[in-house]
């Protein structure tokens, strides 16, 4: 009888190795087109989960009430204003379209008085006006480089809109079946690397409910102070300017889009101790985020505060807004299993082990 060990059928493990990577590449590319949506309807699903829970409770336990009221919020609060925005830009084209043809035969006017006694830029803000004022051509050649980026950014933002319905739908399957894809999920990861697999899981969906609490409650803080500046300084319609503010923080914009604007028109009615204090209350919203969400962040996941910096500027910078979640995801897990391989050698060794060698 031969006892030699049957010999390896490469031909075969490489077809099989390549039908393999074939599938997989395929579906890959069948998903690509969903793949954002699906992150961010993965990562807002993981932080509001809590919430679902909430809902459900006051339902009497009846999930699919509960994820119709998760459902309107989101189309309430992300789909509904970007759909306004774009709106608003269709119908005031015509306007649009005079102002840049009046540029293009007079092109600005002198600058006005207050502009020069805006703190810290005015002079410059002034100087650099009048330069291109009664200059068409010397205005369209400094706004040149930027017509491109905007025609793609709007055409970019009308594509958004369909990723965020996209992202409401998928967002709504998550809800209704969190537990059994939670599920699958660490299934899947504890085959792939044992308990450390599972263990990673929850800590990256910790990860990301930890930047989820720390986006959020910063943007409450931030609205809170850019509010109260406004309020102080006199602004007209400050709560609808402070939810401006509110959604621009969410969507990491920041709060200055709407207080430098407001802060200039305070000092150009002549206004100047309000506009200083509104410039101060406008300068702690804008800084506000560098400090507190890093340490929210922390808070919720236990981690190294330069890990949580790193992977959030990391992030953003790497990937945009959705970095601020992949980024603190990738350097936790990074970070966890590194610090369980270094560990391994400070563990005893087995028994069976020990005997081998007597």
């Amino acid at each position: 009888m031969d006892s030699r060990p049957p010999a390896l059928d490469l031909p075969r493990i490489t077809l099989g190795v390549l039908a393999l990577g074939g599938i997989v590449a395929t579906s890959v590319w069948v998903m690509l087109p969903f793949a954002e949506s699906l992150l961010w309807a993965s990562t807002i699903v993981i932080a509001t989960w809590p919430i679902l829970l909430a809902v459900q409770r006051r339902f009497g336990g009846r999930r699919s009430p509960a994820v119709g009221v998760m459902v309107l919020a989101m189309v309430a609060v992300l789909v509904t204003p970007m759909w306004i925005g774009i709106s608003a830009i269709s119908d005031n084209a015509d306007r649009v379209e005079q102002f840049v043809q009046s540029l293009a035969t007079e092109g600005l006017p002198p600058p006005p008085g207050w502009l020069e006694r805006v703190p810290l830029v005015g002079e410059r803000l002034r100087v650099t006006w009048q330069g291109v004022s009664g200059h068409p051509e010397a205005l369209f050649t400094r706004l040149q480089p930027y017509v491109h980026g905007a025609a793609t950014w709007v055409v970019s933002k009308t594509k958004g809109v369909v990723q965020l319905l996209l992202m409401v739908v998928l967002s709504g399957i998550l809800y209704v079946s969190g537990e059994k894809v939670a599920n699958g999920v660490l299934r899947f990861l504890r085959r792939l690397a044992g308990d450390r697999g599972e263990s990673s899981g929850r800590l990256a969906a910790k990860a990301v409910r930890a930047v989820a609490l720390g986006v959020v409650v910063t943007a409450l803080v931030q609205t809170l102070v850019a509010g109260l500046g406004l309020l102080l300084g006199g602004v007209p319609h400050a709560g609808v300017l402070a939810a401006i503010v509110f959604v621009l923080c969410v969507a990491q914009l920041g709060p200055t889009l709407v207080v430098l604007p407001a802060t200039i028109w305070v000092y150009s009615s002549g206004a100047a101790v309000r506009g200083t204090v509104l410039l101060v209350f406008a300068v702690a919203a804008v800084t506000l985020d560098n400090v507190l969400r890093p340490v929210l962040i922390k808070k919720g996941a236990d981690l190294p505060l330069l890990l949580i910096l790193s992977g959030v500027i990391g992030g953003v910078l790497a990937f945009g807004v959705i970095g601020l979640f992949i980024g603190p995801v990738l350097l936790a897990v990074a970070w966890t299993l590194l610090v369980w391989w270094v560990s391994e050698i400070d563990r005893p060794p087995d028994a069976s082990s020990v005997i081998g060698k007597q």
